[in-house]
């Protein structure tokens, strides 16, 4: 027989873990409120029979937010077999408030004292049978990071289940338990004898949404509340404040009764704290923190991955091991300074009036004949006037710049011309790239040209441009994922809420923004946790600014092509992403419809811990798979599309494939587009199309340069130096390009995400507009202030723009607020479309 458990506690309890570890599902675990947004199911690994709902994180059955009614909309309506009700054994005072209400349910409970591994490391004793003989219900030991008492929790529930037993109420004081019974007798024959003492306790607390549910005559009305009112004159307080203030009393006897704790100092965590969350170091560490991520993501460690990735498994190949690597380049090199000596002594021999065209044109053919290049050197010795040119090589050092010449004879032109250069294969073991397999197989096959062409030059071109910074991605998503599982990223919440608090935004729409890292379709889903409308919809319009993984490609190609791998390109793009959303937040809540102060930010820091590998490990491979799933589906699809409009086009006349890529249906489509552009400073139709594509999948952007731009023409040392995107762009139009990829419309799995948190399509559309008109103000800024400062631009009619654009957003910033009176305003826009 199926059995149905709900898994239930308050946020950072642990739960989520503990459900991955029953069911073998790979939830996103995180410290902060909201992770698990809606409720979850799986089946138990050791009995497919027990299926198991993960509910929201929640300190409380009120309806105050979207998990709260998510979670008691699902124990009301659907009322499963039993709940086990994860307990922070670390802070089992603040836990047991949710216990006494799932208590009150009418369905069997069995408690998990979980984090028993913390609470015994700090020296503290809980009973742990005296604890299950006051609260009438099964206490279960458990340790859900490391997989301990899990087991016997399901055990617990089973029996639970099979007994039968309903959990025994706890009394409240005799005046608030007259009233109850009162408020029981009136609703005895519409509701189940086991959920009359909830429902009579939400009839207390004036619940607006149980009320609503009853829907009571004005005379059963009248009388209910003055029931209430009774007892309100009575003890001096309203309803709730008297349930609640009643509710700890009666946990602060359990506790009193049933845990002894070690009288210490500061904890570690404590002590952690006082640093880390101080309000002059909080920010300056958290930046000193996000620039080493960054940096060792994107410059360093990222970067030397990434460029094996896309010169070995993606490009032509690579040794195993590096077995054999340092002999190849040390070859390699060689034949570079072999190459110089020889394009040396040509140079001087052309201008001194030696005829050496039948080299020069050999060398320039894609594939040059080696005898003919040999009876033409062979020539050039028996010309006396060859034998006195001196050419000059010059080189420069890679670390200090430092330029040397070298005189250049017929001898050393004549050696240069015998060398060969080296094959890879030839040092240690060699694995060709997937192009190079490819490229022999498809050739054995004897394909169509167009086939040929697609392949390798739309699908390899595209996603092996875009899954060739993986490792990148990999390395930025453990630095995440460490950061959240020690406990560091909740402290980041709780830092910018003093910072946000003033610019009109609560902590918790930072939280939408830190899970946004990953990937924007769970970060605008988690705005769902903010209580108040107004700021639920701001923070779904900003929280796609912060540069999720998907955009990391983008940076770092950016950050490579054209500021020499610079580490702070990719800090900087963080940090802009967080100044568009303080800017954003002052400038809209400016407005009436978003005018009034922002919610309360109310959360339990977890104690700091080490992070386990098994969680670091699966929240960077779920990330990271998550953009490996594109690659093979969404940009999959958009290369092929892409290839079709780069391939074909009308050319002499007639529609067909085209020799020149130009002549496209992408680049009609591009230069068509192009002028929108132009004030951006990059107006040529790639970079358009690469910046259009990218609407559909931001890793579009960097596939579609691959293909626009040829992908096989990367440069040795890493697919970061692109020739021809070097010489589309300059550092500064790089940069404006950069602004406005990360800033303006998110993809659309994003877009999906906004109207479906929004319920309609004006507010969706209000807010994709805000993102693209945002994007281009900053774009068009960046590019027109920083080409006058590096003397790119003169002062034009888009510099006059820019500063018109600048003139407008300052205004809007310091302008007097509008009155908090916004109901009408919200009214008005949340009509149904």
């Amino acid at each position: 027989m199926s059995i149905r458990l709900a898994l239930a506690g308050n946020p950072n309890c642990g739960k989520t873990t503990m459900f991955n570890d029953l069911t073998g599902a790979t939830q996103y675990v995180g410290n902060w409120p909201g992770v698990t947004v809606e409720k979850k199911e799986g089946r138990w690994k050791a009995d497919k029979e027990i299926r198991i709902t993960d509910l929201p994180g929640i300190y409380s059955l009120s309806p105050y937010t979207l998990e709260e009614v998510v979670a008691r909309d699902y124990l009301v309506g659907e009322k499963p077999d039993a709940i086990m009700d994860l307990v922070d054994a670390s802070n089992i005072e603040r836990n047991l408030y949710l216990t006494t209400q799932l208590l009150e349910m009418g369905i069997p409970v069995v408690v998990a004292l979980n984090m028993m591994d913390i609470v015994e490391k700090r020296g503290d004793v809980i009973d742990v049978k005296k604890l299950s003989s006051l609260l009438g219900v099964p206490v279960v030991e458990t340790a859900a990071v490391k997989g301990k008492g899990t087991k016997e929790l399901v055990e617990a529930a089973k029996k639970a289940v099979s007994a039968g037993k309903l959990p025994p109420q706890h009394e409240f004081p005799e005046n608030i338990e007259k009233a109850l019974q009162q408020i029981t007798d009136m609703i005895a024959g519409v509701t189940e004898e086991s959920q009359r003492r909830w429902y009579a306790v939400k009839l207390f607390e004036r619940d607006q949404k149980v009320m609503a549910r009853f829907q009571f005559s004005v005379d059963t009305q009248a009388k209910l509340e003055a029931i209430i009112s009774a007892v309100e004159e009575e003890l001096d307080d309203d309803a709730e404040s008297i349930i609640t203030d009643a509710r700890y009393q009666y946990i602060g006897g359990i506790v009193k009764a049933c845990v002894k704790k070690k009288k210490t100092g500061m904890t570690v965590s404590d002590k952690i704290d006082h640093i880390v969350t101080n309000r002059i170091l909080a920010l300056p560490i958290f930046a000193l923190v996000m620039f080493i991520v960054y940096y060792v993501s994107v410059t360093t460690v990222g970067t030397i991955l990434t460029d094996w990735a896309n010169d070995g498994v993606f490009g032509d190949g690579w040794h195993l091991a590096g077995y054999g690597a340092g002999a190849y380049e040390e070859a390699g090199s060689e034949y570079e300074t072999q190459t110089a000596y020889r394009d040396a002594w040509l140079a001087a021999a052309e201008e001194g009036g030696v005829d050496v065209s039948a080299i020069t044109e050999q060398l320039e053919a894609e594939e040059p004949d080696a005898d003919v290049l040999a009876g033409a050197t062979a020539a050039l010795a028996a010309d006396a006037s060859a034998a006195d040119i001196v050419g000059t090589a010059a080189f420069e050092d890679e670390e200090t710049g430092t330029v040397t010449e070298e005189a250049v004879d017929f001898g050393m032109f004549e050696t240069a011309m015998a060398a060969e250069e080296p094959d890879p294969a030839n040092y240690g073991i060699w694995v060709p790239g997937i192009p190079v397999l490819l490229e022999g197989a498809l050739g054995g096959l004897g394909i169509a040209d167009w086939l040929y062409s697609l392949i390798m030059d739309g699908i390899i071109a595209g996603v092996g441009a875009v899954l060739g910074f993986v490792p990148q991605i990999l390395v930025l998503f453990i630095f995440l994922a460490l950061l959240e599982d020690c406990g560091y990223m909740a402290r980041v919440a709780f830092i910018m809420d003093r910072i946000f608090r003033k610019f009109g935004l609560s902590g918790k729409s930072f939280i939408p923004m830190l899970i946004g890292t990953g990937c924007g379709v769970p970060g605008v889903m988690a705005s769902r946790t903010i209580e108040q409308e107004r700021d639920r919809r701001m923070t779904i319009m900003t929280t796609t600014f912060v540069p999720c993984g998907a955009k990391l490609p983008i940076i770092a190609l950016i950050a490579g092509a054209l500021f020499d791998n610079a580490g702070w390109v990719a800090f900087s793009a963080y940090v802009i992403g967080v100044l568009a959303i303080i800017v954003s937040g002052i400038m809209l809540k400016k407005f009436r419809m978003f005018a009034g102060e922002p919610a309360p930010f109310v959360m339990e820091l977890p104690a700091y811990h080490t992070p386990t590998l098994v969680n670091v490990l699966r929240s960077m491979w779920e990330r990271g798979w998550s953009f490996i799933k594109k690659a093979g589906t969404i940009i999959l699809l958009s290369t092929i599309v892409l290839w079709f409009l780069q391939s074909y086009g009308w050319e002499n006349g007639a529609f067909g494939a085209v020799e020149n890529i130009d002549n496209c249906i992408l680049a009609g489509i591009g230069n068509a587009l192009a002028p929108i552009f132009a004030p951006l400073g990059w107006a040529s139709w790639q970079n358009v199309v690469a910046t259009v594509t990218g609407w559909i999948a931001k890793e579009n952007v960097v596939a579609t340069f691959g293909q626009t731009y040829g992908f096989a023409e990367v440069a040795e040392d890493g697919v970061e130096i692109w020739a021809n995107l070097q010489a589309s762009f300059t550092a500064v139009s790089a940069y404006s390009f950069m602004c406005f990829n990360l800033l303006c419309a998110p993809c659309f799995a994003a877009m999906g995400a906004i109207k479906r948190e929004m319920n309609n399509a004006k507010w969706t559309c209000f807010a994709i507009g805000y993102m693209m008109v945002f994007a281009y103000a900053v774009a068009l800024m960046v590019y027109q202030f920083g080409g006058l400062l590096t003397g790119e631009l003169s002062f034009g009619v888009g510099t006059i723009a820019a500063v018109i654009v600048l003139a407008l957003m300052i205004y809007l910033l310091v302008r007097k607020p509008a009155k908090a009176d916004g109901a009408e305003g919200l009214r008005k826009m949340s009509v149904q479309a």
